[in-house]
């Protein structure tokens, strides 16, 4: 239901794919500069990264299930 919306809204498989890729580069750039910009030193630092990098394989299972709605 929720990815016939996002079908019908215009998002494609290409979209999600792209956002999955983004978010693991958005992981790394975010892991790099924590532990500059937050005061929780390397502890925040992983957490933060780990949190954003949790977002790509949600972003690559709408993609496949876009692409099988595409069809």
């Amino acid at each position: 239901m929720i990815v016939k919306k996002l079908h019908a809204s215009g998002i494609r498989a290409e979209h999600a794919y792209t956002a999955g890729f983004l978010s693991i580069g958005m992981s790394v750039i975010t892991w790099c500069a924590s532990p500059s910009v937050e005061k929780k030193g390397e502890e925040g630092a992983d957490r933060l990264g780990i949190f954003v990098g949790e977002w790509a394989p949600t972003f690559f299972a709408l993609g496949l299930a876009l692409s099988t709605c595409e069809k």
